[in-house]
């Protein structure tokens, strides 16, 4: 195996993940700079900590997507697959972040993979798919919006004879820890994904047998890019998530990211399933803000971001066949 090969889908796996960070990094704290618990640059740093913490939580998402949703590819063909679900990845990322669209990294990583396993003829494994990618993606939003807007309620009943003024300033300080929790729940989920990915190309070149357990360099390299791309900080599509939804106060922000953060432990330590941080977060705000009154959610705006979650994998996926085909033509 061209040890060249090896170090190219490596280091693109990287970048994936430094671009993931940048791109998703206002998952987590878009809500607390928002509402003003957080300074960007604190709220950033704090991110960037978290995300490098949660990576070494677990490794339940990694084992499924290294395992569950293509059969492991072989030889030459199997890294220009990789490389090439990879480059699919990384330019959704990069069209959906110039245009403030928060959009998976985790789907556009899932859509390249099928796309160019399809291409390279690889077989995929569709029931993990239905399983743990399409199901988890209709799901966790549908949670996430009734979960954010019961929260919500309890909230507002539970604080309902409280003095608004104080009950907002001490909402601000307990965002402080939901944003930390959202932040350590994005490092436990996405960190995981590419650490997956790497690993089936250890296997593909012989470095490593299917099933072993990840190697620390790995988590710690994967992790520390994610924490870089997250302090590289995604201003605008956290301007999408903070203020074109809707306009939080402390409550809904802390209602949201506490039910997204505790949707994102579940999935990861019950299911091991691979969900996507920022379908989930956005749902929650949605649901939490739509508690002040229905019309108070721009749904337009929200129209168009649930559109680009449809877009999403299918857009990869064309990308990363195309350039597996390109590819090829040098590796094949």
């Amino acid at each position: 195996m061209d040890m060249a090969a090896l170090i190219a889908v490596v280091g693109v796996a990287f970048f994936f993940t430094y671009t993931n960070g940048f791109h998703d990094s206002a998952n987590a704290i878009a809500t607390s700079v928002s509402t003003r618990a957080l300074t960007p640059r604190a709220a950033l740093a704090m991110a960037a900590v978290m995300n490098l913490a949660g990576a070494f939580l677990g490794s339940g998402v990694a084992h499924t997507v290294s395992q569950g949703i293509i059969e492991t590819p072989t030889g030459d063909t199997g890294m220009a697959i990789l490389f090439a679900a990879l480059v699919g990845a990384i330019a959704w990322n990069l069209v959906t972040w110039y245009f403030g669209l928060p959009s998976s990294s985790s789907h556009a990583l899932f859509g390249g993979m099928v796309g160019a396993a399809l291409a390279g003829g690889t077989e995929v494994i569709w029931s993990g798919v239905v399983d743990k990618i399409v199901i988890p993606m209709v799901v966790s939003p549908v949670v996430g919006l009734v979960g954010g807007f019961l929260v919500m309620l309890a909230i507002l009943w539970l604080f309902r004879r409280a003095n608004p003024h104080r009950a907002k300033r001490n909402f601000r300080v307990a965002q402080t820890a939901s944003a930390a929790a959202m932040a350590l729940a994005h490092g436990l989920q996405d960190a995981q994904k590419t650490m997956g990915i790497v690993v089936m190309a250890l296997v593909i070149s012989g470095h490593q047998d299917q099933g072993d357990p990840i190697p620390v360099w790995v988590k710690i390299s994967c992790a520390t890019m994610l924490s870089l791309g997250t302090y590289a900080g995604g201003w605008r599509i956290m301007r999408t998530l903070g203020r074109k939804i809707i306009e939080l106060d402390p409550p809904q922000g802390f209602a949201a990211e506490a039910t997204a953060s505790t949707v994102m432990y579940i999935t990861s330590f019950v299911f091991k399933a691979p969900i996507s941080t920022t379908h989930v977060i956005t749902s929650a705000i949605m649901g939490a803000g739509a508690t002040k009154r229905i019309r108070a959610v721009r749904w337009g705006v929200a129209k168009n971001i649930v559109l680009g979650w449809f877009i999403t994998m299918p857009a990869a996926a064309l990308v990363a066949a195309l350039v597996f085909w390109f590819v090829h033509l040098f590796w094949g």
